[in-house]
């Protein structure tokens, strides 16, 4: 065979495995409001830095047929490139080949990919669009997610691990993308399960829909599991892009500060109207997160879920900063099973990237209830200590309010390890509010003098002159030097050095 025969047959090969299933596939898959793999890539990546890996890889499956069809690239794409220029690892699942079904060869080839990027330190995404294990391999394709998970585990913590869901996502796949640390879906072709609807009714008898049970809205405000929720394909590969700004490259790199021309200094007048005179009125906590970041721009985190506490990203002086705070227009502000558990995985993913932790804190106590006791808000509430009190980054708390009880030691107070804790001449710092307090102590007094002890009560608490006094709060500011106030705290603890006992690892209250 002459050079150029070759050549030409090389051609033909690659222009046959970049059409995956088909144009017929292809075209179902665009019918159902779909991009194919190859187009999600080229969209998420910086146009003309894709390289691809394995593209003639098949499987090797003999069973019920399989010999008799190969299909290059068998179900997955995977490769690098880079986002604004930084590098990345990415796969991608082709359903319109074998419906993007798990192979062998697709895990080793997923496996590949893994290991490179945690060997060059640098980020995987993983697009999902399968119908799960191969059911013609058998156990070949689940010990291939079995390799899967095990590489999730050992790069979390290392590199940034991310998870969109742009389809079914069934079974054992749905563990991988939980191992990562965010997860996006999008609305209506998004779907995870452990177990689907048809056996759902088969064993409970509930009637329920794939959209009920696991649709991307059901993930993104009632279990957690999703952390975005995107209208388009187009809006949710942007979004990872935008996420992927915020986060250094591994866990031993340095966030690249971006350039900004929001002076530090920021005088922000509006802040002192924002917390209303009655100390029971809610306010939007998201009033005072905003314009005290670069530019007033917040990339918030699990949005619709668990509404009464708020996580998220911005930038301070350029720099990316991990925000954490309750949310009194939801619920009052108040810790639930939901906002512990939102707070305290938030709050490690920082630590991990050394990404500093700004705390901003209003909150009223723990929810009581039979419901949260019975499903141990102990325990999660637990996690939320555990996470700051073992987080050595730089951590500033802004007690804006409420600071009552448990609630106020877990929300980064000064003794589990916090740095610099400012609070608001507006701060209450006490066991809990004044009414509760005189009714326990005083519960035999007449309402005369229950209102006179709510008033002493109040004048020891409802302020942070007490606090300050035994050095618990740092500084009183005026809400209108917030910006400036953290910037400088952040830039002293900027050099910081704490290293935590010897040890494997703690035991987290899961």
């Amino acid at each position: 065979m002459e050079i150029e025969d070759k050549y030409k047959v090389f051609e033909e090969k690659n222009k046959t495995a970049e059409l995956g299933g088909g144009l017929d596939r292809i075209e179902k898959q665009h019918a159902a409001g779909k991009m194919t793999a190859r187009e999600r890539i080229d969209m998420l990546l910086d146009k003309g830095t894709f390289v691809e890996m394995d593209k003639f890889a098949v499987h090797r499956c003999t069973n019920f047929g399989m010999d008799k069809s190969h299909i290059p690239g068998d179900g997955v794409i995977s490769g690098y490139g880079k986002i604004d220029g930084k590098q990345v690892f990415v796969y991608a699942f082709d359903f319109t080949v074998y419906g993007g079904t798990l192979s062998a060869v697709n895990a080793q080839k997923i496996v590949k990919i893994q290991e490179l990027a945690l060997r060059n330190g640098a980020p995987i995404i993983g697009l999902n669009d399968s119908g799960g294990a191969r059911i013609q391999e058998g156990v070949e394709s689940l010990t291939g997610f079995a390799s899967i998970f095990y590489n999730n585990t050992i790069s979390s913590g290392v590199i940034p691990q991310i998870s969109a869901i742009m389809g079914p996502c069934a079974g054992g796949a749905c563990y991988s993308p939980a191992l990562t640390d965010f997860i996006f879906m999008v609305k209506d072709n998004s779907h995870m399960f452990i177990t689907g609807p048809d056996v759902v009714k088969t064993v409970t008898h509930e009637d329920v829909s794939k959209e009920e049970l696991g649709g991307a809205y059901t993930h993104s405000s009632k279990s957690g599991v999703a952390h975005f929720l995107s209208n388009t394909e187009e809006e949710q590969l942007m979004a990872i892009r935008e996420l992927l700004s915020f986060l250094p490259s591994n866990n031993m790199d340095e966030i690249a500060t971006v350039p900004t021309n929001d002076d530090i200094a920021r005088v922000e007048e509006s802040l002192n109207t924002v917390i209303p005179a009655d100390p029971n009125m809610p306010y939007d906590m998201k009033d005072i997160i905003e314009p005290v970041l670069d530019d007033h721009y917040f990339f918030e985190v699990q949005g619709n879920f668990a509404k009464n506490a708020i996580i998220g990203f911005g930038r301070m002086a350029g720099r990316t900063v991990g925000i954490v705070a309750n949310q009194p227009a939801f619920y009052a502000g108040v810790l639930d099973i939901d906002a512990s558990d939102k707070i305290a995985r938030f709050v490690r993913f920082c630590d991990c990237f050394n990404i500093p932790l700004v705390t901003f804190e209003d909150v009223p106590g723990f929810l009581p209830g039979t419901a949260q006791e019975h499903n141990g808000i102990i325990r999660h509430g637990a996690k939320v200590v555990y996470a700051y009190a073992e987080a050595t980054v730089p951590k500033v708390t802004v007690i804006t309010r409420k600071a009552y009880g448990g609630a106020y030691i877990v929300m980064s107070c000064k003794q589990i390890g916090s740095d610099v804790n400012f609070a608001y001449p507006t701060a209450e710092v006490a066991v809990m509010g004044a009414e509760g307090a005189v009714n326990l102590l005083y519960r035999k007094a007449s309402d005369e003098e229950k209102k006179k002890h709510i008033e002493e009560y109040k004048e020891n608490f409802a302020n942070p002159y007490r606090v300050a006094e035994l050095g618990y709060i740092d500084e009183i500011i005026m809400p209108q030097d917030t910006r400036k106030k953290i910037i400088q705290a952040l830039e002293m603890a900027r050099n910081k050095m704490k290293t935590l006992p010897p040890k494997k690892h703690g035991n987290i209250p899961l």
